[in-house]
């Protein structure tokens, strides 16, 4: 589904990808894990073309994303994109924040968009929220709502930048259960993500980043039981004696 080879990029003199090369295949779901400033955020947004690169090649479903002359809208269309701050039209309802994409970029007609969307509200959970303003709306079912906006387009792959980490705690789990269904039913899921818990209940491989680089990528059992690179192996520790984790 997504290919990696040697991508690199750079803010001024920071170096904030390095020679990174991965492969994502179609149905799986990998979490990205690291501490803050690793590059994992910049590593996601060069996936929809949010960041560009500085070198190397990015490859969806076979197709070179970084090169001159792509559509970058259009291609934008057929990838999900779950931000920290759910990113919704404050002046229209969680039912048009879903519709309005499909209209005007796929050219449904609006009842088809209508109906798709209340059913993918329904899945989320909101289908009673339907006509409430993002104002309206808690900031776990914001972020719901973003999901299911992002479902409305039927894309390929979905990618999730840290999408709890601006939500109170007991808001997480709601977005989490939603995200583990998609799991469940063999959506391709990239996830920037500090939720420990979900990596190993759901995630296929993690990969663990530093300093622009992957230094450690496994199955759950392995990364969390067997982390092989020191700074793995400390990331992990350092969690586990943490407050939040009690």
């Amino acid at each position: 589904m997504i290919q990696l080879d040697n991508v690199n990029k750079w803010y001024g003199q920071y170096h904030a990808l390095v020679n990174v090369s991965e492969t994502f295949a179609k149905g799986e779901v990998v979490v990205v894990c690291g501490p803050s400033g690793s590059g994992k955020s910049t590593l996601i947004r060069t996936l929809n073309r949010l960041e560009p690169i500085d070198s190397g090649r990015i490859l969806v479903e076979g197709e070179d994303i970084h090169r001159r002359g792509l559509d970058i809208n259009a291609f934008r269309s057929r990838i999900g994109f779950v931000f920290q701050q759910f990113n919704l039209f404050p002046h229209l309802s969680a039912l048009e924040n879903c519709t309005i994409a499909p209209v005007y970029l796929k050219r449904a007609t609006r009842p088809e968009a209508r109906e798709r969307a209340l059913a993918l509200l329904d899945r989320v959970g909101l289908a009673h929220k339907a006509h409430a303003l993002p104002s309206e709306l808690s900031g776990g079912q914001q972020q719901r709502v973003a999901i299911a906006r992002a479902l409305t387009m039927q894309p390929p792959v979905m990618l999730f930048d840290e999408p709890t980490s601006a939500l109170d705690p007991e808001m997480v789990g709601e977005v989490l259960q939603v995200m583990k269904g998609l799991a469940r039913d063999g959506m391709t899921m990239v996830v920037v993500t500090h939720e420990m818990g979900f990596a190993r209940e759901v995630a296929d491989r993690v990969l663990f980043m530093d300093r622009g680089a992957i230094l450690e990528r496994g199955t759950p059992e392995t990364f969390f039981e067997w982390p092989e690179h020191p700074r793995a192996r400390k990331f992990l520790a350092d969690i586990r004696v943490s407050p939040a984790t009690i």
